[in-house]
């Protein structure tokens, strides 16, 4: 399979698309306010650690379902599935609660990772580019 110069222009397009899905644009302003208070030069280092988490992931789970022959129509299925159950969660206050008290482990993790990584200079804005990259891949994958 060959790609030509237009389809990488295409991908780079989405990938700038990807910054207008509901749950990253109220961010950016955020972030790059923080990041410049880090370092002039901190939003090109966060937008590095984005840009190489998304392809990593990207590249990894379009290996992952090439090699391991995933029927994408079926995978799609399964989505609708789980976000449909993820819906009815929400709309129940004691769902809601079970399901806090069963993820509360993989949040705390989480935490403690980003307690880890120090915000101030530009290796630290590209740790946390690294992470929101794995964090906003869901939100931003329908995009790309």
């Amino acid at each position: 399979m060959e790609f030509g110069f237009g389809s990488y222009g295409l991908g780079f397009l989405a990938g700038l698309l990807s910054t207008l899905s509901p749950c990253v644009l109220p961010l950016i302003p955020i972030l790059l306010g923080s990041a410049t208070d880090a370092h002039p030069r901190a939003p090109l280092a966060l937008a590095g650690g984005l840009a190489i988490s998304y392809a990593v992931i990207g590249t990894i789970l379009a290996w992952a379902g090439s090699a391991l022959n995933i029927d994408a129509s079926l995978f799609r299925n399964i989505a609708a599935v789980v976000l449909g159950l993820l819906g009815i969660v929400l709309m129940s206050a004691s769902l809601q609660r079970r399901f806090a008290t069963a993820t509360s482990g993989l949040g705390d993790s989480g935490n403690s990772l980003l307690n880890r990584i120090r915000p101030d200079g530009l290796w630290g804005q590209f740790a946390i580019g690294l992470v929101l990259g794995v964090v906003w891949s869901p939100c931003v994958g329908p995009t790309l």
